[in-house]
């Protein structure tokens, strides 16, 4: 069996399109556009930890939206599949497409991350040491 076959069998048909085809979930309609938990999110498929709840923020465009990686765990490309210039973020690992970053974001970076819910797992504060994720407590001025 092909790692992509393998890929088809562990993740959701919208899973599968979003990591691998490049594809984008509806706005307002995805698990983690309004998810307020505090935890991190990591990558779907290679578990790397990319994102924390205390970087994201209400962008009102449907995705989760944060303004700062908690990891070097992400490449950027450019994309012009829309006719103008946008920049794609992948995961480093897994190479599956994530979202876009734009130059719009609040302070301190000025960034946003616009990323698919499709694309991440979401651990939950209380279950980061658990799951293998401890060492990101800190970010919670914890551990």
């Amino acid at each position: 069996m092909s790692s992509q076959d393998n890929l088809k069998n562990k993740l959701t048909p919208r899973q599968y399109d979003v990591t691998q085809m490049c594809g984008t979930e509806p706005p307002f309609d995805n698990e983690y556009w309004d998810n307020k938990e505090p935890g991190i999110y990591v990558d779907i498929i290679s578990g790397d930890p990319l994102f924390c709840s205390i970087h994201k923020y209400d962008s009102g465009s449907g995705w989760p939206s944060f303004y700062e990686l908690i990891s070097e765990n992400v490449t950027s490309h450019d994309d012009f599949k829309l006719g103008y210039k946008r920049t794609e973020v992948k995961s480093g690992k897994s190479g599956s497409h994530l979202g876009h970053v734009f130059e719009d974001g609040p302070t301190p970076t000025g960034l946003r991350y616009c990323i698919n819910s499709a694309a991440l797992k979401f651990i939950p504060k209380d279950q980061m040491k658990k799951e293998g994720y401890g060492e990101y407590l800190y970010l919670f001025n914890e551990g």
